[in-house]
């Protein structure tokens, strides 16, 4: 709002500030004047003269000046009581002092004429010891040129506002809060006692029946009831004038740490307002039951939560849960067995998942026992408990997944291991052949399988390369159209400056493939698959699906199909093991666990986005690479010059505590003609090597056993044998154990299951 009166010129702000002195500029006029005409020298007096006149008109200016400035705050005066005039609030006008100018015509209705009184008096009759209140207000609108407070009082809830008018003037608003009162009406006139307590226990306000309830009005909520704290939806005892009243106690939040509370006094006949219209107007959901769990009556606060309920209709056929019939729920409820404990049930009428939590308390109706619900909604608590309990679920399978995985690796071992040296044995022709070579295959496939479980729970071993995915993708084309079929287009799209990223080539053909799989299972009539690359610059976080993408450079891999869709409740599920909508028989419900395993441990994130009937895209952001022009490490540090042996020649320390796996290894090292001793665990290895006569050129050992496990125990002996080669087996993940190698030389990495010609291939590598 632009007014002279507002913000005056600095020569009238001047003005103002010299108006007060502006009679003693006239009276040194008219000495001047005086001194000019009774001077000798003609020159002097004509000097005096000029000095006189110049002492009239600044006079004369800021009498003009000063004028025109109170002229413009009147006229600003008027068009405030315009503005105001017809607000239905009341509104005030006040100096700096705090003085009253003008007041509309909703102030004068509810306060009388106030003219020359002072807000703080006009205020005293709305709440107690207004002063402080307006200093502190009217400070905070001469620092930010408004402020606005909250106050409870007799009447209910009102807030005071004030805004800064020009440099010495106020605006002030005193505005009901209508919201608050129930039904319409303050709570001053409603006969349910009713109080306002702060967070710290601190009672704001207490309405006329609260006030007679307890015969006097206290400050604390400990001088109301004698068992703290309170609880809504429950019985509590309060000290009232006339000696303890049982009360059913609801509250509900009224924001700033304020609660409001209600009692309902309960007799022998049940639960006593003293309002017929209380129970239906209160602010909290409130429900009755008859013995038998048919609801009885809802007020209104209840049916905007649970929607159009009917007299007599059952509780059980509104709400779901609690994993035991709610029959038995509310009957030992009725008996007084339940222990008031709130329990979370789901609607049933909502379409979408909505959750109310539900307190029960007994009461006697012309003594017959009922129920009084207090309802209150937890959808946002019951999501936040969903995410929470599908993050540990999550995690908890990963872990199961990594440990299964684990032991099925050693017995695969074993298994193909053994295969292998039956194979050894027999040629083509013999009968048994065959049918080895069907137990080398299968296992095999177990092992695969295995790796799709290791692959979820990330401790999958990767074999990272910078990849450019145009290539990658170009070159698996030719493979994803023979499996999509005639009756399915795959189109692939690139963007033209895409960047390369780091991930393990085959690992990543294997999530594309499941991808496309998938979207061709999708689209039993046909239709189009979409592959889509680009490079995309993050420049804030992303966030979505309990993710968070950091800001940065991404390489992005779209694909997508025109499929029927996921449903909505499926969504959350898709990335579980086992989890799968086909049929039974047609998929294993691990190619999207897979997929996401790979991804996570690639580094990458894989978000779903589907419209049940339109299609499903699924997106991969992976981390795009910089490539730095130096060469890479050697991932197998240079040991010190050695002699190195032939094939077949060398000692090799075997320790395995997997009694299968270690038989099938050592025949393995010693058909190649390698002098191998055993040891069950760490400790015995150390206990041999104890001999230092005896020469080892290489440690064969597990990673995880019992007691010590592998890395310690090499570290150990390397102390005293710093130039032997190790090999580390495990059936975890070479992720597990990559910064332990790093600080052990001369070791490289075996995963479980291996062949027979991978074991001996790999040893004979460390010993060349």
């Amino acid at each position: 709002m632009s007014h002279p009166a507002l913000t005056p010129h600095p020569l009238t702000r001047a003005a103002l500030v010299l108006a007060p002195r502006s009679q003693y500029l006239l009276v040194a006029s008219v000495l001047c004047a005086m001194i000019a005409y009774f001077a000798t020298d003609r020159f002097m007096g004509a000097a005096v003269l000029s000095v006189a006149g110049t002492f009239a008109v600044l006079a004369g200016i800021i009498t003009l000046l000063n004028a025109s400035h109170v002229r413009a705050r009147n006229d600003l005066q008027v068009q405030i009581a315009e503005f105001i005039a017809h607000d239905a609030s009341p509104s005030f006008t006040t100096d700096a002092d705090g003085e009253i100018c003008a007041q509309n015509r909703a102030a004068l209705e509810r306060f009388g004429s106030r003219g020359g009184q002072t807000m703080t008096r006009a205020l005293a009759e709305v709440f107690a010891n207004p002063s402080a209140v307006l200093f502190r207000m009217q400070n905070r609108a001469e620092a930010n040129g408004a402020a606005h407070e909250d106050l409870v009082t007799r009447r209910g809830h009102v807030r005071l506002a004030v805004h800064r008018v020009g440099e010495t003037h106020f605006l002030w608003r005193l505005e009901d809060m209508t919201e608050r009162p129930i039904g319409g009406r303050g709570a001053e006139t409603i006969s349910l006692p009713m109080l306002t307590v702060s967070k710290s226990g601190t009672i704001l306000f207490m309405n006329e029946a609260m006030r007679r309830l307890v015969g006097t009005r206290v400050k604390t909520l400990d001088r109301i009831f004698r068992d703290l704290p309170v609880r809504s939806g429950e019985e509590h005892e309060i000290e009232g004038a006339d000696g303890p009243v049982r009360t059913l106690v609801t509250s509900v939040d009224s924001g700033g740490g304020r609660r409001e509370i209600y009692l309902l006094p309960v007799a022998e006949g049940g639960v006593q307002t003293g309002d017929p219209t209380a129970f239906e107007t209160l602010p909290v959901a409130l429900i009755r039951l008859d013995a038998d769990g048919r609801l009885r009556e809802a007020n209104r606060a209840a049916r905007t939560l649970l929607g159009p309920v009917e007299p007599n209709t059952e509780l059980a056929s509104i709400l779901e849960g609690l994993g035991r019939p709610i029959g038995d729920w509310l009957a030992d409820a009725i008996a007084g067995r339940n222990d008031r404990r709130p329990e979370v049930l789901k609607l049933r009428s909502s379409d979408k998942d909505a959750y109310l939590q539900v307190t029960l308390t007994r009461v006697l109706d012309a003594g017959t026992p009922g129920l009084v619900a207090v309802l209150s909604d937890a959808t946002q608590l019951k999501t936040l408990e969903a995410q929470f309990v599908q993050s540990q679920k999550m995690q908890a399978i990963g872990q199961l997944a990594g440990g299964v995985a684990h032991d099925f690796n050693n017995l695969l071992t074993a298994i193909s291991g053994h295969c292998d040296l039956l194979l050894l044995r027999h040629d083509r022709s013999d009968p048994d052949y065959a049918d080895l070579v069907q137990i080398n295959q299968n296992a095999n496939r177990a092992a695969s399988l295995v790796g799709q479980l290791l692959a979820f729970s990330r401790k999958q071993t990767l074999k990272l390369a910078t990849i450019d995915l145009r290539d990658t993708l170009s070159d698996l084309t030719h493979l994803l159209n023979r499996l999509v079929g005639e009756k399915v287009r795959l189109t692939l799209t690139h963007d033209p400056d895409l960047a390369p990223i780091r991930a393990d080539k085959r690992q990543l053909e294997q999530v594309i493939m499941n991808l496309v799989v998938n979207a061709r299972d999708a689209m039993p009539e046909g239709g189009e698959i979409r592959i889509e690359t680009e490079t995309l610059t993050l420049r804030e976080r992303l966030l979505r699906d309990r993710a968070t993408v950091a800001p940065g450079d991404y390489v992005v891999v779209r694909v997508s199909d025109e499929g029927f869709g996921i449903a909505p409740e499926q969504l959350p599920k898709i990335f579980e093991p086992f989890f799968t909508t086909k049929r039974q028989g047609e998929g294993t419900g691990l190619g999207l666990s897979t997929a996401y395993g790979i991804i996570k441990q690639t580094g990458g994130f894989i978000f779903c986005d589907s419209v049940p009937g339109q299609g499903t895209t699924f997106t991969l952001y992976f981390p795009a690479y910089h490539q730095v022009d130096e060469a890479e490490p050697d991932p197998v540090p240079k040991a010190a010059p050695r002699r190195a042996p032939v094939s077949g020649e060398g000692v090799v320390l075997l320790v395995e505590d997997e009694a299968p796996v270690r038989a099938f290894a050592s025949r393995a090292l010693r058909m190649r003609g390698y002098t191998v001793i055993e040891a069950e665990n760490a400790e015995e290895a150390l206990k041999t090597l104890e001999d230092k006569s005896l020469a080892v050129d290489v440690f064969v050992t597990d990673v995880i056993m019992p007691g010590m496990d592998g890395p310690s125990w090499v570290r150990m002996a390397l102390k005293q044998r710093p130039n032997t080669r190790v090999v580390f087996v495990s059936g975890y993940s070479e992720e597990s154990l990559s910064q332990t190698r790093d600080s052990i030389p001369n070791s490289v990495f075996l995963p479980k299951p291996f062949s027979l010609s991978e074991l001996t291939a790999t040893v004979q590598g460390q010993l060349h």
